[in-house]
């Protein structure tokens, strides 16, 4: 097992883009966000307990309603820390389990909420993907055909580029100006290192 290596971003910041150069250099990359996804249709201990805390109609078909879902926990802080309390652990396990069975020099685990979850502190390492707050909410106004007020809602959510830049270990700017491949190439350099 190699180094295991974070990264993370605010919505919009271009994470998974990111993410991907480094899968097509040959790194294993976890998609914490994506297997999250998969779990909540697919793992029973976190149906069950979804449906215990938000009703039957969590599931449609045996199917996770995100629509539902979403409408409940983005506008109640509380419930949406309860619906994290449930997931959170075990994708943090799975990505865990997963880490352990790479045989690469190091691995990532891209996931948006790796401060705000704990998670970073299982990690060898984290790289914060940073972009300017205009150009994220353009981003997501055109890749999720949203309004500027509901993107700026789910960035008030997440925890501030100026309070992950204390805890993140490497910063990628991804503000469209900067060339992306040469900050990709140094990371990658030092963490086969």
């Amino acid at each position: 097992m190699g180094l295991k290596i974070g990264i993370t971003g605010g919505i919009g910041s271009g994470k998974t883009f990111l993410a991907k150069l480094f899968e097509a250099l040959g790194v294993p990359v976890y998609n914490a966000d994506e297997e999250a996804k998969r779990l909540m249709n697919s793992d029973t201990r976190i149906k069950k307990q979804l449906i215990e805390l938000f009703g039957e109609a969590t599931y449609k078909d045996g199917k996770l309603d995100r629509t539902f879902l979403a409408t409940i926990v983005f506008s109640d802080k509380e419930k949406l820390e309860l619906l994290n309390g449930i997931v959170h652990p075990i994708v943090i396990q799975e990505a865990k389990d997963w880490a352990e069975r790479q045989t690469s020099r190091y691995s990532l685990k891209e996931a948006a909420l790796l401060f705000e979850s704990g998670s970073y502190k299982e990690l060898d390492y984290t790289i914060l993907v940073t972009a300017p707050m205009d150009v994220r909410i353009q981003r997501v106004i055109k890749r999720d055909s949203v309004t500027e007020q509901q993107v700026r809602e789910r960035i008030s959510k997440q925890l501030s580029d100026e309070e992950k830049l204390q805890l993140a270990d490497f910063v990628i700017i991804n503000d469209g100006i900067t060339p992306l491949l040469p900050q990709v190439w140094t990371l990658h350099q030092k963490f086969l290192k």
